[in-house]
């Protein structure tokens, strides 16, 4: 019995009938995520959602879509930090299954047609399945996967974008080939009618491909072997570089960089604070070490940030 290819099997694995993503298992109980580390990049989201707005000449409604919104931690932050937006603020939480979400917040299983305002994938491109391939023989060769995850290689592979993006040469060189990810974004970025599409994810660069591809599992809060029965969370890191030239000009910045650029800093509070206002300064202090994870760069700090305005010139970066 022939066994599929990586991709198809990935994708039978987290969106078939009975797939992981289908049947509601939720990032949280798997693996650690910014939007549940606090507040604080949702604090940020909002500071970038304000530009959008202010570089919209504030919309009504003004869009917010949080696309493979997970359990829907942050689209719930920022609806509940939108406020200041004075009731034009309309969010919505894009997720093969409702999550648990705050009365007023907007759900579907589809991408919007249409978007005036902000739509983020926040690990959403590394959860899209992608063909696996192999050096073998002097051929790249696509990698078959049985339901219990034993590998075989398949039939030679001719693809333009491992030549652009990621070529192998030596024996046992894997790869994951990204070109249905450029599209994704790429059509991702077309449904905004102006504002701004923003990627987040971790990934990687052409001078620096992992020798053996990125492709992994997470299940119960542990990184494991991949495979492809819908018990896991099946991913695989980005290709940074062939994502930002899939649209037209973006900024890429570390999320370390894009945090401190939005204002979000890890300063701790004084030390004085603890006699004056104990509370206060257990509270500073929280806040100091959540935004240390979130920009630590070993960490979630080494997560990219592609933002890619459309319409209007929204940066993070301000000139």
């Amino acid at each position: 019995m022939a066994h599929p290819d990586w991709q198809e099997a990935w994708r039978a694995a987290l969106y078939g009938p009975l797939g992981f993503f289908a049947r509601g298992s939720r990032p949280a109980d798997h693996f650690r995520t910014s939007p549940l580390v606090g507040p604080e990049l949702a604090e940020a989201v909002v500071e970038l959602l304000d530009r959008v707005d202010v570089a919209l000449d504030r919309p009504n409604p003004l869009d917010f879509v949080d696309v493979g919104a997970g359990g829907g931690e942050l689209a719930a932050q920022v609806f509940a930090l939108g406020k200041r937006f004075r009731g034009r603020l309309r969010v919505r939480a894009v997720e093969l299954v409702r999550p648990s979400l705050p009365a007023g917040v907007e759900w579907s299983r589809e991408l919007p047609d249409q978007v005036t305002g902000l739509v983020i994938a926040h690990e959403w491109l590394d959860s899209l399945p992608c063909q696996v391939v192999q050096m073998h023989e002097n051929r790249v060769r696509e990698v078959h996967v049985s339901p219990d995850g034993t590998e075989s290689l398949g039939s030679v592979v001719s693809s333009q974008w491992l030549d652009a993006w990621w070529p192998l040469s030596v024996e046992g060189q894997r790869a994951e080939i990204g070109a249905t990810r450029d599209a994704a974004w790429a059509d991702l970025v077309a449904r905004v009618a102006a504002g701004a599409a923003l990627a987040v994810d971790y990934g990687h660069f052409a001078a620096a491909r992992p020798f053996a591809g990125t492709l992994t599992g997470y299940r119960a809060g542990r990184q494991v072997t991949p495979v492809p029965d819908g018990s896991c969370d099946i991913t695989a890191h980005v290709a940074w570089d062939a994502v930002a030239a899939a649209t037209g000009p973006c900024e890429l910045l570390t999320q370390r960089e894009a945090l401190a650029a939005l204002g979000i800093a890890n300063a701790p509070p004084a030390a004085g604070l603890a006699a004056q206002d104990p509370l206060g300064w257990l509270a500073g202090a929280g806040r100091a070490s959540r935004v240390a994870e979130l920009r630590d760069p070993a960490g979630l700090g080494g997560f990219h940030w592609l933002l890619c305005p459309r319409s209007a010139p929204i940066r993070l970066v301000r000139a």
